[in-house]
């Protein structure tokens, strides 16, 4: 029973310690674009716009 007294107060720092790492990540701006990155996977811009902006984009470098 005695190992509550030690147990109980640990579980409360790791607890905090969570809640402090996620409003962390969340201020931080983890979470603000989860669907942009995987979306942009997907798209293809094989479009002559696009190429244009490709090609304008390498001769600005």
């Amino acid at each position: 029973m005695e190992i509550l007294y030690l147990l109980v107060p640990l579980a409360m720092l790791l607890v905090a310690a969570m809640v402090a790492i996620f409003f962390w990540a969340v201020r931080s701006g983890q979470f603000d674009d989860l669907e942009g990155p995987a979306h942009r996977i997907i798209m293809d811009d094989d479009s002559p716009e696009a190429m244009k902006k490709k090609d304008s984009d390498k001769e600005h470098q």
